[in-house]
């Protein structure tokens, strides 16, 4: 309202507009909500008026999706639509949805409001700003064809008998007219801003944005997880089965040859492909432990426990499987705890304990080294902690000089109904090849 040419552009017009079809939906509005709380009240006796009181109830959907769309009309900031996706399908899931959420409450409040004062007070801008003026301008126009080049009645409150008056009536009303514009703009603001507060808030957007992007980091862990499945499946299945296969045709061939030089090359190759596969079963282990996903986060963190140089006791209680995503997190933030007890802590044992309990996986991690760890030196815990904060988790450290040093780690999950799928034989260790090639 403030540039030059703002009664020179539409944005009067479009002002006009808005507050002239909030007049008319304002009226219907007014009638279809009476009707029905009327009608559900009658009726509610014979239980037929319930479903009209519920329609009632959730009058301000459609009246809400109609303010939203003629939002449009002065409003360039897209106005989102605040309502929650329901979780199923189903007309139940539905209207549980929408009768639990905060925006079909204030979207029925605001119905109350455009049906009882806000339309009222849009016509009355409408005609004071627009339709009286143009009357005033209309003048010369009404004294030439109603009056008969005799008089006209200006908004029949006063009558003009001479051209000069109604040219300068005229003059007035275009005066007015200008007046009008900015009242039209300044009123049309004032009841978008209502408008968007009560069925469009900016909150809501941001809200959604929000969820959006978590949803998305959500996306992406789980794609994450599932491509390092994809790429230890393919190690395990591929190259560790053609190196094991390499391993004992060497094997084999040192027994066939007589010693010598050959039979010292061959022993050499056996010991370098050895070496080979010993490195590539340590390279897998560390992309996504195959016992992690056959036997859960329990028989892991033991395992991991196992390859620990620090003596580890465990004692964890988990109620069985867990989402893969939890426990992949949990499981990568005890590794890393442990390596760094190994490497920086000097502690000459450490502990993992923890367990889910009221809705929450928790996993501590303690040991008895000289303390002082810093998350920020390259601990690698860091990138972990983003990791949990995904799953909306938290990573805490505590670690004073001369020790002791714990990690503490938290998800909200559930335990899930699925069982372990079928993972090692029976007689084969977790570290070994089995003889099904589901070893790791």
């Amino acid at each position: 309202m403030s540039a030059r040419g703002f009664l020179l552009s539409s944005w009067p017009w479009r002002a006009a507009g808005y507050l002239l079809t909030g007049a008319l939906t304002g009226a219907v509005t007014l009638v279809g909500v009476t009707a029905l709380v009327v009608l559900g009240g009658v009726l509610a006796l014979v239980l037929v008026g319930l479903p009209l009181l519920l329609l009632a109830a959730l009058a301000g959907l459609p009246v809400g999706r109609m303010e939203r769309y003629r939002l449009r009309l002065i409003d360039r900031e897209p106005a989102p639509d605040p309502h929650l996706t329901p979780g199923a399908h189903g007309l139940r899931a539905w209207l549980t949805t929408r009768l639990r959420e905060q925006a079909t409450r204030r979207e029925l409040g605001y119905v109350l409001l455009f049906a009882v004062l806000l339309w009222p007070v849009d016509a009355l801008v409408v005609m004071g700003a627009l339709l009286l003026p143009l009357s005033v301008v209309a003048t010369p126009l009404l004294m030439a064809t109603a009056g008969g080049g005799q008089e006209a009645k200006v908004v029949k409150l006063w009558t003009v008998t001479t051209w000069p008056t109604a040219c300068a009536v005229a003059l007035l009303g275009l005066v007015l007219m200008a007046l009008g514009g900015y009242l039209l703009g300044a009123a049309a603001g004032a009841r978008a801003a209502l408008t968007r507060l009560l069925v469009a808030p900016r909150e809501a957007a941001l809200g959604a944005r929000v969820v959006e992007l978590t949803r998305s980091r959500i996306r992406l862990v789980n794609a994450f997880e599932a491509e390092r499945r994809r790429i230890e499946r393919d190690l395990h299945d591929g190259a560790q089965q053609r190196l094991v296969a390499l391993t004992m045709t060497l094997g084999l061939a040192r027994l066939d040859i007589p010693p010598g030089p050959l039979a010292d090359q061959l022993a050499k190759a056996h010991q370098e492909a050895g070496a080979v596969l010993a490195e590539l079963r340590e390279l897998i282990h560390g992309i996504h432990p195959q016992v992690l996903t056959d036997f859960g986060l329990g028989a892991a963190v033991a395992d991991a426990a196992d390859r620990s140089p620090v003596p580890v006791d465990v004692d964890l209680e988990l109620p069985g499987r867990l989402p893969r995503a939890v426990e992949a997190a949990a499981y990568f933030v005890v590794r890393e705890a442990l390596v760094n007890t190994a490497r920086h802590s000097g502690a000459s044992r450490a502990q993992v304990s923890g367990g889910h309990r009221d809705g929450r996986l928790v996993l501590r991690v303690r040991d008895d080294g000289r303390g002082g760890a810093d998350p920020g030196a390259g601990s690698g815990l860091t990138g972990l902690a983003d990791r949990v904060s995904v799953l909306d988790g938290r990573l805490s450290l505590s670690s004073p000089p001369g020790g002791p040093t714990l990690v503490c780690v938290e998800f909200p999950c559930e335990p899930t109904d699925s069982d372990p799928p079928a993972g090692l034989c029976a007689s084969c260790s977790p570290r070994t090849v089995c003889c099904c090639g589901k070893g790791s």
